[in-house]
């Protein structure tokens, strides 16, 4: 590349005069397909905002390092579009309004104004306004070349936003350490739960085509602060860990490190075997210890930052140390002792269930490993979804987190919407990952939440996490829809900020993605704010669980039953009889309240208590039970099934009104989508009435439609080829 200013300024202004290009010349009236994501930085509208953002004239700096040049050429190409002038580009502040970016090594002029970086640890930045050879000058700093180029995404966003740049002083720092992305990806290119095309890696093409969209990918990670990837599914394959496998995941760490992001694999428990040649894969064996730490000095021969593994062991059918007789803590630790010299990491998935159905599934996790706590390697994070069961519309707070204070609990939310409608239903899921995390564990008193469990400040982890089940594919628009980029944004936010509320991320989003016009953002954001809502109601209400299609997990089967495992079915957890409907979950039932705090089972436990949105979730409840609207809960539930259907009416009606507003391509889908999803949010009220009516023996509240279709209708369509099947 060689090392002179002149050489780095002219790559820059290369991309500067490509960016300004397609500023000027793409125009208004083109139409998007949701690629840019919130990226799109588009020409500001006024001339008043334009002046008040001209300070941008310059980006000043050493960048000689593939972050810091990523970080300047991101400022380059943002400025440009929004501004419609590409800024010079110098190694030092030669005229006012310029931007410095660096670190205190990378720039002596960054080093001069003492900005006490020491605060904001190894991945935070300052954003100041200030003067910098008498000149006005706004500064990125950091103590890190990734510190910078998160700082400069802030101040993009900053200006995408229309926010304030008076008077700069932002001092920002990440809360969790690990915030990392879980791919469900195969290496064939399908997608478990993956409802927006074909993975994103194309593993045939690998290490030799690297697709531009590898480095988009990036760039959208890097600007909400999202640090590692795991590229493959947690049904592991073994192969992946095979030395062409690695190739290939060598080439595309190369293509994510400039950006800060670290590259994990899932670990095949049972690879010695089926990659090694050895009959077992019992985690005290000598000989599988010494080849997994051969393997994994192989790995760090590939990549030498290499994050570690992530394992999905003893649930559903994959293999694990529980085969051999051993607990959870030995299979992790042998793992942790082979990436330990190399500071990698294992993330090992707390979700599990045995081959032994359960009393209650739901208690299983819990029971497994809180008797492990404070036996695992300090290099071992249990990563725990949000709730007990399995990415619910709506679930309490997993009993774990609180639970084990020598243990380091990671969180994992999903983000693609396995159990919520897939890419065409709006769902904007801030609101179900702030319930969890608002929720409090009463474990060391009041205010002992989940967000603190998982931030460190709890127990005092060393190590915090969290990861979310991507919902990104090869579809233009990466994520299925336009609106599932926000679950994806939201995501990101929240790992770098667990405090973030979900309005202000929704702003954020649509201003980004959409408009900073008042008429588009607030009735988007009041849309994106009651859509979780909406779809709990037509799904899943009063705390009713897992009532989907067998398999594929697409639209209402509240009728499901049979097969291998109860634990499989919808009977076994809502329990409808003619008395009533919920699962007991008292100390007259499965006794899974005992499992939280005294004081959360209290509450729970008390059908008095009980918040009704988890009603039926701990408690069998009779249909004639009077609920807190003086409703019976027969009643209560067709009001809110209907409810539901009606929100996503209402959301579309809104949607309709913004037609001047949205570019017509991506207007049109998300409106074909919002008729989708109306549509099916219909289809779930109507078949789970037919159902539950069976034993209820109870007619509709007055005025509330009966069903289109028979039961019988309902129970006999069919989805063979819904995508995301298994």
């Amino acid at each position: 590349m060689g090392s002179g200013v002149r050489t780095t300024a002219g790559i820059l202004k290369q991309l500067v005069l490509s960016a300004a290009a397609v500023a000027v010349f793409a125009g208004p009236a083109r139409a998007e397909d949701g690629y840019d994501l919130w990226l799109r930085y588009k020409p500001i509208e006024s001339a008043a905002q334009r002046q008040s953002r001209s300070f941008a004239t310059q980006i000043a700096g050493q960048t000689e390092t593939p972050t810091l040049r990523a970080a300047a050429a991101e400022l380059s190409r943002g400025l440009a579009g929004m501004l419609g002038t590409a800024p010079t580009v110098s190694g030092s502040v030669t005229s006012d309004g310029a931007v410095l970016l660096g670190t205190p090594t990378s720039s002596s002029e960054i080093a001069a104004l003492k900005l006490g970086l020491d605060r904001v640890g190894d991945e935070g930045y300052v954003l100041r306004s200030t003067t910098v050879n008498g000149r006005r000058a706004t500064v990125v700093a950091a103590r890190s070349d990734v510190g910078v180029l998160y700082g400069a995404f802030h101040l993009l966003r900053l200006f995408q936003t229309r926010a304030s740049l008076d008077n700069l002083d932002v001092v920002e720092s990440p809360r969790v350490q690990f915030r990392i992305l879980n791919h469900w990806d195969n290496l064939d290119g399908t997608v478990e739960r993956g409802y927006s095309g074909a993975s994103l890696w194309d593993w045939h093409k690998l290490p030799d085509y690297l697709d531009p969209r590898y480095t988009d990918y990036a760039r959208a990670n890097a600007s909400l602060g999202i640090n590692a990837t795991v590229l493959t599914n947690v049904n592991a394959n073994a192969t992946a860990l095979t030395a062409p496998y690695l190739d290939k995941a060598a080439a595309l760490a190369g293509v994510l490190r400039p950006y800060g992001i670290r590259v994990f694999l899932t670990a095949r428990f049972s690879a010695p075997i089926e990659i090694g040649g050895l009959k077992t894969a019992d985690p005290l064996d000598p000989a599988v210890a010494a080849w997994w730490k051969t393997k994994v000095a192989e790995i760090y021969r590939h990549i030498p930052d290499f994050g570690g593994f992530l394992v999905k062991a003893n649930s559903e059918g994959q293999p694990g140390p529980q085969d051999y007789g051993r607990s959870h803590a030995d299979g992790a630790n042998m793992l942790a002792d082979a990436l330990a010299p190399h500071r990698g990491v294992v993330m090992w998935r707390a979700f599990v269930y045995s081959h032994e159905e359960p009393d209650d599934r739901a208690k299983q996790a819990y029971s497994e490993f809180v008797p492990l706590d404070g036996k695992f390697r300090d290099n071992v994070l249990l990563q725990v979804k949000n709730g007990a069961i399995d990415f619910q519309p709506r679930e309490p707070f997993h009993p774990l987190f609180g639970a084990m204070p020598k243990t380091p609990l990671m969180m994992e939310f999903q983000i693609t919407k396995e159990y919520l409608g897939f890419a065409t239903h709006l769902v904007y899921l801030a609101p179900m990952y702030r319930e969890t995390l608002d929720a409090d564990t009463w474990r060391k008193g009041k205010g002992s939440t989940v967000e603190k469990v998982v931030d460190g400040s709890l127990h005092g982890y060393r190590r915090t996490g969290i990861a979310g089940v991507a919902n990104i594919g090869a579809d233009r628009n990466w994520s299925g829809s336009h609106f599932d980029q926000a679950n994806w944004y939201a995501f990101g936010r929240l790992a770098w900020n667990p405090s973030l509320s979900s309005e202000a991320i929704a702003e954020e989003w649509t201003r980004m993605t959409f408009s900073n016009e008042p008429a588009v953002v607030e009735p988007v954001v009041q849309m994106m704010l009651r859509s979780r809502e909406a779809a709990v109601d037509y799904m899943t209400p009063l705390g009713l669980h897992h009532l989907m299609g067998r398999g594929h997990h697409y639209g209402p089967g509240p009728w499901v039953e049979g097969g291998p495992r109860a634990d499989w079915t919808s009977v076994y957890y809502h329990r409808a009889d003619a008395r009533g409907i919920g699962f007991d979950r008292t100390a007259t039932g499965s006794n899974a309240i005992a499992q939280y705090a005294p004081e959360v089972a209290a509450e729970f436990g008390d059908l008095k208590r009980c918040p009704e949105k988890f009603l039926l979730w701990f408690h069998h409840v009779p249909w004639d039970y009077r609920v807190q609207s003086r409703r019976t809960l027969w009643d209560e539930l067709v009001v809110t099934y209907t409810r539901g259907v009606q929100s996503v009416g209402d959301m579309r009606k809104t949607w309709s009104t913004l037609t001047p507003y949205v570019d017509s391509g991506r207007h049109a889908q998300v409106a074909a989508f919002l008729t989708i999803q109306e549509k099916e949010a219909q289809w779930w009220r109507d078949a789970s009435i037919a159902y539950f009516k069976t034993f209820s023996k109870r007619p509709l509240p007055k005025g509330f439609a009966e069903p289109a279709h028979s039961l019988d209708y309902y129970k006999a369509l069919e989805f063979p080829h819904a995508p995301g099947h298994h």
